[in-house]
């Protein structure tokens, strides 16, 4: 935003948070606002080295390929950005789809249209067929309204917003065994 907009670093603070509290994302304020160029945001904000925060989790990867059921990245960011996680993460055969930013109309989580649109997009009737698995609760309230069931991962600690919290997705096969009996 700095290069963007031209703003001091004070003020940049002052309306990342401003956009994030009215539009949910950064990006979403600075497109009605002040007409950036999408790609290039995106691009810059997204161009650092992954592989240096992320790296491969065999058993997670041996995890999610065991679930029968379909799974869908559904990301606040680009599907580039998204492909380049799961490739540095050896997941990207794990999932049957990638939802993100752009197929939702750059309407992201937690306002409710980017969930119904999820649905619509993975060809799900009903919210009660899906689980939606997030390490940010404000993301899963949403998602609980319309009848999602909700899990919120990196805390073991019950929270509102979702029927169950993980320390890690590793704790699904002993938290969820159910999710193995059926291929819906």
């Amino acid at each position: 935003m700095a290069e963007l907009l031209d703003l001091p670093p004070d003020e940049i603070v002052t309306l990342r948070q401003h956009n994030l509290e009215t539009y949910r994302t950064t990006l979403r304020g600075l497109q009605i606002h002040h007409h950036i160029d999408t790609d290039q945001y995106l691009d810059y904000v997204q161009n650092f080295p992954l592989a240096e925060f992320i790296q491969p989790d065999p058993r997670l990867g041996k995890l999610l390929a065991s679930l029968p059921q379909q799974k869908y990245i559904f990301t606040n960011a680009d599907i580039n950005h998204a492909q380049r996680v799961l490739s540095i993460l050896n997941l990207g055969m794990s999932f049957t789809g990638i939802i993100d930013i752009r197929a939702l109309d750059f309407v992201c989580k937690p306002d409710p249209m980017a969930y119904t649109r999820a649905l619509e997009i993975a060809g799900v009737s009903t919210a009660d067929e899906c689980i939606l698995f997030d390490d940010a609760p404000r993301n899963l309230q949403p998602a609980r309204d319309q009848g999602w069931y909700t899990v919120l991962v990196g805390e073991e600690v019950p929270a509102p917003c979702a029927y169950l919290s993980l320390s890690n997705l590793h704790a699904l096969p002993q938290a969820m065994p159910q999710l193995w009996n059926h291929s819906t």
